[in-house]
């Protein structure tokens, strides 16, 4: 599984093997395995209803595998004592705690569950207002406060007992660009403290903040990749130049590249104006010189410009999840539970 061939030599914090979860005829996970190593920001991305939310539910134990193996901190989840629930920390996707209290009541609530002592849990709660930037906001009731703000709280009550593991199911829905990319931050600090955390998202631009992603689609895991590595994975292992010429000049452009060895394909962009291309080669960093040097024996030929082209991610996403249908057609109709 592609889980494994990871660039991380850390050990696993969660091992998956062909995991099952089903309801009756109902597919939640279908035959997943994957491994996610110890220090690592590792995403979990893929349409609504795609299988993510059941998949945390069963890495927590809040749900056991129809059948497969699935091993969290070392442990079976349905098995986990008190001592391994307290290196674990779940923010759910949607927000439950207790809307009549203040911010403060609501952190202090959930460190005395975890039997925090009290001058250990002041500073600690202080530490973590100022971690969401909540502390202007101690002691307004949590129903008054903003949902960015109630997203903040959930976040501060998962990290109060300092877990070693983080499951974050959706943290940034619903929350504007500038408060996704404040989680984001934070999220990095948390890595740098050697802890690790394992993030859904619907919003595919997120991937690039993780160290390693698993797409989903349909209940089933069509890869774990580097971010980088899901751009190559959507143009065939290729890399992309982007080129522009003038307009009157593209055909001849078209003819010389498509000479090149080194050239796969040459396109222009849906939408892009002519003399805009789209070269797929092997090394964009190293095919460049090269494509500009020949592009040079034609005196005819304006050329403004050469680079290395980055997809955004939504664009990856979505050839993706083309490239998924086109290879299991069945699987567009396969009835998935969005739990």
């Amino acid at each position: 599984m592609a889980g494994r061939d990871t660039v991380n030599l850390r050990p696993n914090v969660i091992e998956m093997r062909n995991v099952y979860k089903q309801w009756g005829e109902k597919v939640g996970v279908h035959d997943m395995s994957l491994d996610v190593p110890q220090g690592n920001i590792f995403g979990l991305v893929g349409p609504s209803g795609c299988g993510k939310t059941t998949t945390i539910r069963m890495l927590t134990g809040v749900y056991a595998p129809t059948k497969g193996d699935l091993r969290v901190l070392g442990a079976t989840p349905q098995t986990f004592d008190k001592r391994a629930r307290e290196r674990i920390g779940y923010m759910p996707q949607l927000f439950v705690l207790y809307p009549t209290l203040t911010v403060w009541e609501n952190l202090n609530f959930v460190a005395s569950l975890y039997g925090l002592g009290w001058f250990r849990r002041r500073k600690r709660l202080e530490e973590l207002l100022e971690f969401v930037e909540l502390t202007p906001a101690r002691n307004t009731l949590a129903e008054k406060i903003s949902g960015g703000m109630k997203r903040r709280l959930e976040l501060a009550c998962s990290l109060v007992h300092q877990p070693q593991l983080l499951f974050a199911d959706e943290p940034t829905a619903g929350v504007d660009p500038v408060l996704r990319g404040k989680f984001w931050d934070g999220f990095r600090r948390l890595k740098t403290e050697g802890r690790t955390l394992l993030v859904t998202t619907q919003y595919v631009s997120e991937v690039e903040y993780c160290d390693q992603v698993a797409v989903m689609r349909a209940g089933r895991l069509l890869m774990v990749e580097t971010p980088e590595g899901l751009r190559r994975r959507a143009f065939g292992g290729r890399e992309v130049i982007e080129l522009h010429v003038d307009a009157e000049d593209e055909r001849n452009a078209r003819a010389i590249l498509r000479q090149l060895p080194f050239v796969d394909d040459v396109r222009r962009p849906h939408n892009q104006p002519v003399g805009t291309l789209h070269i797929f080669v092997d090394n964009a960093g190293a095919r460049i010189p090269e494509m500009i040097q020949q592009l040079g024996t034609d005196n005819s030929i304006d050329m403004r410009n050469a680079q290395e082209f980055k997809p955004p991610f939504d664009d990856v996403f979505i050839i993706l999840m083309e490239q998924a249908a086109a290879d299991d057609p069945e699987s567009v109709v396969e009835e998935v539970v969005n739990a």
